[in-house]
């Protein structure tokens, strides 16, 4: 079939839904990606395991290990749902919520749903020890709803702390803080919220970066904007300073398709930032569900602080050759795009694809179906320095001086060469090296 649409340098599922990266890290000389997954429908119905990839230590190769968590125990029987990965003295610690919707007839946020915390310790990050309920609901704060989950796990000081994301019976969402002297026992810290600031958090991330600390979160009920939380869920940081949170909500990415990312430190003492390139009750569609698999995750992004105190994005990914002129070239997938000289007025096509920069503002919009029903998404950047574009095979993801302001999306062309058109810049093209991911069926 000419329509295809296997990414080349992204991650995806052989068939199956997939959504949130979890258990992030590098171990015993290996990159470990777990993603919440389901194997049984491409729609995301049934089991809610987590599938595993381990890599190479430069992420050029990967091998898909399969199914490394299932629900299998009365405390997760509903699901595996997110968390993530520690090591600690040559082990992995694995954190997790297991999910359990009750029968009967429960709205399952105020009633009706089990939120089991779990721990899991691995020798390798394949082979699973046994599962050990940490936390249950009555270890949260009374003022808590049925929805507490996504735990993300550090140590820090001698301390084991954990951030989980949690909504409350008022509809606030909020943070959970926890620590510990041992993984096994914990004990609640405090509570941490913004006033009318959506109605849940999900997907926690308390880390720093050269210094500075930031809460990564993912809050669902956040009204939209013309130029903020465009899409149904917004994911992004705030500022977190002395236990407070600074300034602003940023979001991490203002694309289509960006969704319940996660930190983690690579081999060389960097933070890379992964997320879902997907959203969940999307109003717009991906036709690969009709092939049989949905969604991927993004290429990692090393992050860095700007001068102005927020967060850089710089795509890591492995180029196959130096950057040329784009002449009359049309490259097949994966290429990047690198637009410099940039007039007011920018507009850079890839078939239906428009990227543009005019009076201050950032888009990404599409002129024909592939979008799949996806229309335009907007930035407010106040200058543009340089543009860079990470073209895969049905996916975009566009960095802004820099990496100082991302989109990311799903795309659709019927073709592995759509046109290039481009004014007001000069544009570039750099071919990169396919990722090699073995252990499909």
């Amino acid at each position: 079939m000419a329509n295809d649409w296997r990414q080349q340098i992204h991650l995806e599922p052989r068939a199956g839904w997939l959504n949130d990266p979890n258990g992030l890290c590098f171990f015993n000389g290996k990159y470990h990606i777990y993603f919440q997954f389901s194997p049984d429908s491409s729609s995301g119905a049934g089991r809610k395991c987590w599938g595993h990839f381990e890599s190479s230590d430069d992420m050029q190769s990967f091998d898909y290990t399969g199914i490394v968590f299932e629900p299998d125990i009365p405390e997760d029987r509903s699901g595996v749902y997110s968390g993530c990965a520690v090591i600690h003295e040559g082990k992995m610690h694995i954190f997790y919520t297991g999910n359990v919707k009750l029968p009967g007839d429960y709205d399952y946020i105020t009633a009706g749903r089990e939120a089991n915390q779990i721990h899991v310790v691995s020798e390798d990050g394949i082979h699973m020890g046994a599962k050990w309920v940490i936390l249950r609901n009555p270890d949260y704060p009374a003022k808590m709803s049925c929805h507490v989950r996504d735990p993300k796990v550090w140590i820090e000081d001698g301390k084991w702390k954990m951030v989980l994301g949690a909504r409350t019976l008022d509809d606030e969402g909020c943070i959970l803080f926890y620590e510990a002297d041992d993984p096994d026992e914990w004990h609640y810290v405090k509570t941490l919220t913004r006033k009318d600031y959506g109605y849940m958090w999900e997907c926690p991330d308390l880390f720093d970066v050269g210094g500075k600390w930031f809460l990564g979160l993912s809050p669902q009920g956040v009204p939209h904007e013309e130029y903020k939380h465009q899409n149904v869920y917004s994911a992004g940081y705030f500022r977190y300073e002395d236990g407070t949170l600074e300034g602003d909500f940023e979001e991490f990415d203002y694309g289509f398709d960006f969704y319940a990312p996660q930190t983690f430190i690579d081999k060389n003492g960097n933070r890379l930032i992964i997320g879902w390139m997907g959203i969940g009750d999307i109003p717009y569609s991906n036709p690969t569900t009709q092939l049989g698999w949905q969604h991927c995750l993004t290429i990692p992004r090393r992050l860095s602080v700007a001068a102005d105190g927020g967060l850089i994005q710089t795509p890591v990914v492995n180029y196959d050759g130096e950057s040329a002129p784009l002449g009359d070239n049309t490259p097949e997938f994966p290429y990047a795009l690198e637009a410099s000289q940039i007039k007011d007025g920018l507009e850079i096509g890839i078939g239906g694809a428009r990227i543009a920069f005019k009076d201050g503002v950032a888009s990404l919009s599409f002129t024909d179906d592939s979008g799949s029903g996806r229309t335009i998404r907007k930035a407010k950047i106040g200058s543009c320095d340089d543009v860079t574009v990470i073209a895969d095979r049905s996916s975009l993801e566009i960095f802004w001086n820099g990496g100082r302001t991302v989109m990311s999306s799903r795309f659709y062309p019927d073709t592995t060469a759509p046109a290039i058109v481009y004014a007001g810049c000069e544009l570039s093209v750099r071919k990169l090296k396919k990722t090699e991911v073995r252990g499909f069926e």
